[in-house]
């Protein structure tokens, strides 16, 4: 009977003969038969070969990992190399991780990961400011913005960091990090108009903008989404204000309009359920996420993605070290190993949002990429009206009062 690492080894032989030769040399192919994984000149080779091959499809990148995974299994397990033994501890998002990239960063290093999840940047905040001790972190833009403001981040040390000329210029010098001294992009996207092409006429999208929520045509057959900073993004691009304004009659018309909006158009508001719904064309439009727009588009092709010219919120969300991190040189690694190709292909195939390691987005995106046609995964760039939000904590505290009265609203409207 085979063992665990003899059956891996044979599927991935069987996957090579079905496979172009020249990507996997005669060297590793040879010693895989033989099953002398261990030789270092082999683990060696096996770099080389995905330095070089980095275009290649998806499928023999993944092939290549699982060559790797089975060479270290046949080795005994993980690497036992500089991290054997350690522990990385990570707080991130739900559902954002791909899905071999903890095993194969663990395989790698021989490291443990350790992974807590949030639902909102506010609770992860909570978490880091009472003290909780978290190598990684993966908050947004603004929050980022927060807690440099609150002295809770140390810098990164660039000489432990491969990643930056990876990266989209585009993501990179953010305002609420100008150098990227203290974060390195994770996932970046938009905020727009998902919409069945079917019910929606482009005209309308493009005369309207965001306004197109308070078109009666649409009455009762519209989402928005429950969330104040966006929902406040929408009506102050559609008034002609910045989203980060602080300006309290600007905010007071911004939310006149919306519970205009919660009071005649009959609106559901929702929040990741809008996904599926509209995958499944439930009603004519919504706002949502780039990457959730994606998803969306790639299960139904009758939906489309738009974003209006009165500008939009350009979102990032990046790893951090805080500053009372325990492992922070295996936390540097993690950074270089989820910017690389294999690691940002992974993570983007697997959750569908923009990666900012440039070439993967490119791959994506192009006719043999999973994304290909689909405009939601490339972000815009060079809008003017486009912004980044920034942390002001005494207009966050007036918007979540004023949406709150705004769903108040919308009950008492339903």
């Amino acid at each position: 009977m085979l063992s665990m690492a003899e059956a891996k080894t044979s599927a991935v032989l069987r996957q090579r003969e079905g496979t172009e030769a020249s990507l996997f040399p005669d060297a590793i192919y040879a010693a895989a038969k033989m099953k002398k994984w261990a030789e270092p000149i082999l683990i060696y080779i096996f770099f080389k070969l995905l330095e070089e091959k980095k275009r290649m499809k998806k499928l023999v990148i993944f092939g290549s990992a699982a060559l790797l995974a089975v060479s270290l299994a046949a080795c005994g397990g993980k690497n036992e190399g500089e991290f054997a033994g350690q522990t990385l501890h990570v707080y991130n998002w739900g559902e954002y991780t791909g899905e071999n990239l903890i095993s194969d960063f663990e395989e790698l290093t021989g490291c443990d990961v350790v992974m807590d999840n949030f639902e909102s940047n506010e609770q992860m905040y909570i978490r880091v400011a009472n003290g909780d001790s978290y190598d990684i972190l993966v908050p947004s833009d603004y929050m980022i913005e927060r807690l440099l403001q609150e002295d809770l981040l140390q810098p990164l040390d660039k000489d432990k960091l491969d990643c930056f000329d990876k990266l989209d210029p585009d993501v990179l010098g953010l305002p609420y990090d100008p150098n990227n001294d203290y974060s390195v992009p994770y996932f970046w996207g938009t905020v727009g108009i998902v919409y069945d092409k079917n019910k929606v006429d482009l005209a309308d999208l493009e005369a309207e903008g965001f306004g197109i929520f308070a078109d009666e045509k649409y009455k009762g057959d519209i989402y928005l989404y429950d969330s104040e900073r966006d929902s406040f993004m929408m009506a102050l691009k559609y008034l002609g204000y910045s989203m980060n304004t602080a300006d309290e009659t600007e905010l007071n018309e911004a939310y006149e309009w919306l519970v205009s909006i919660v009071e005649t158009m009959e609106p559901e508001i929702v929040t990741d359920e809008i996904i599926d719904n509209m995958a499944q064309g439930r009603k004519a439009l919504g706002l949502i996420y780039s990457g959730d727009a994606t998803y969306v588009i790639s299960e139904n092709p009758d939906m489309g993605f738009y974003l209006p010219e009165a500008g939009t919120n350009i979102w990032s969300d990046a790893m951090v070290i805080p500053k009372n991190a325990e492992n922070p040189d295996l936390a540097h690694e993690f950074i270089n190993f989820v910017s690389s190709y294999d690691g940002a292909l992974d993570n983007s195939v697997t959750v569908g949002y923009t990666s900012p390691n440039l070439e993967v987005m490119e791959y994506l995106s192009g006719e043999e990429g999973d994304f290909y046609g689909i405009d939601a995964y490339i972000p815009r760039s060079g809008n003017a009206n486009d912004e980044v939000f920034s942390y002001d904590p005494d207009t966050r505290v007036i918007i979540s009062d004023l949406w709150s009265r705004v769903k108040i609203a919308a009950s008492n409207a339903g």
